[in-house]
């Protein structure tokens, strides 16, 4: 992926022009309607500078995984509606399909300015085979392609790969955004750079881990994952979540680390309770003293203390995973405190923060700060395979070929 050569909105005139626009509507929903308008207001930008520009908006995205069959409960009709609130000024409509006459029909009585949602797109099975003339029949509908969905980049579907080679082909501002964010932190960080890498598995996150040790000064290690490290080090974890079969590869990640001048940080104190439900009586422990029917469900206050510390001596922080279970009270504690504490030194202007992957966002948003960090991406999977240092479908199609040829050279 040659990331300097994309072209952006500002490199194509479209006045006038029918826009393909690859956004994310992938939205919650909730009895028939959409619960959680994040997405929608996240593309609000996008229209707003194409409408203005006097495109005429084709808006095409999955929803839901109908695998190929048209299913009422995952029509994009009712999401159109809420985008049409969201936009207020600009005119939304909704077309029943996303490819053939009646797609076409419905474009054509655009006017300059206007938005139109085409039916979700993996009401055809071609979509998500990338299948060449699937991309064709979309290709029909538009006169350039902008991508705006960084979220669904690492999958090599036909709106997303297919459709980028047979339009002139853009990045989105959102798609931009989230490139420019990830790049600060990964490729060109102010350093000392610190990560906290969390979540339940180890197994899931070795590339990452991997990758990010040549990258950062410090790397956190929290959640389910930190009791594999722990255990690693001849720790008994009781009964909490572990994964025995990866001690070995731990331990070569953490003398990778050594090598790699890269610190690994592991909770010195925990949360433990006999099981993980509301009400349940916990205790904070030392590591070293956590019981065989004891559950670590978080980090405690000495181990919040450290990390705050560290990431006070930091200029940049990556987050990806939660520190505990966070879902109930008290586990999220960890959590939480690192997140406030990381918000208020990026408020101060004296810390870059980049989080990104469902659970994360889900953390930050219960502790209040989502707004705070410096960029906060909606993405799982493509979050997650960046970090892993992937080059992700997606972006890789918006190279123009001079430049793909220049990268196969």
């Amino acid at each position: 992926m040659n990331l300097e050569s994309l072209k952006t909105l500002d490199d194509v005139d479209v006045a006038g022009q029918r826009v393909l626009l690859r956004a994310d509507l992938n939205v919650p929903m909730a009895d028939g309607k959409v619960s959680d308008t994040t997405r929608l207001e996240r593309i609000r930008p996008t229209l707003n500078v194409l409408a203005s520009r006097g495109a005429r908006i084709v808006i095409i995205s999955h929803f839901g995984r109908p695998k190929g069959e048209a299913r009422l409960d995952m029509s994009l009709a009712p999401v159109a509606a809420a985008l049409g609130e969201v936009l207020a000024r600009i005119p939304v409509r909704f077309a029943s399909d996303c490819i053939g006459e009646e797609a076409a029909s419905a474009i054509n009585e655009l006017s300059d300015g206007q938005a139109i949602v085409l039916e979700n797109l993996r009401f055809h099975a071609g979509e998500e085979a990338n299948d060449p003339e699937f991309a064709r029949a979309l290709s029909k509908l538009g006169d350039v392609y902008v991508n705006d969905a960084f979220s669904v980049a690492h999958r090599a579907h036909a709106s997303i790969e297919a459709l980028a080679h047979l339009l002139p082909a853009y990045a989105g501002p959102l798609m931009m955004g989230e490139i420019e964010a990830l790049r600060s932190v990964l490729d060109h960080p102010e350093k000392p750079v610190a990560a906290v890498i969390g979540g339940a598995k180890v197994s899931s996150k070795i590339p990452v881990l991997t990758n990010l040790l040549a990258k950062v000064d410090v790397l956190i290690i929290g959640g389910g994952m930190a009791n594999t490290f722990l255990y690693a080090g001849g720790m008994d974890v009781g009964k909490s979540l572990c994964e025995p079969d990866f001690v070995e590869t731990v331990k070569q990640i953490a003398a990778e680390a050594g090598a790699q001048n890269c610190e690994i940080l592991l909770p010195s104190d925990v949360v433990v309770a006999e099981d993980f439900r509301q009400g349940a009586r916990w205790e904070i422990l030392s590591v070293g003293g956590v019981p065989e029917n004891g559950m670590i469900l978080d980090v405690g206050p000495e181990t919040i203390a450290e990390l705050t510390k560290k990431v006070a001596d930091c200029k940049t922080l990556l987050w990806n995973g939660p520190l505990g279970a966070f879902e109930i009270a008290p586990f999220g504690e960890g959590t939480f405190a690192l997140a406030r504490a990381a918000a208020e030194r990026t408020k101060a202007g004296s810390l870059v923060t980049v989080a990104g992957g469902g659970d994360t966002v889900a953390a930050l948003n219960a502790a209040g700060v989502t707004k705070d960090f410096s960029y906060v991406s909606m993405a799982g999977g493509a979050f997650l395979e960046w970090l892993e240092g992937r080059d992700l479908p997606g972006i890789a199609a918006l190279s123009p070929p001079e430049a793909e040829s220049a990268v196969a050279g």
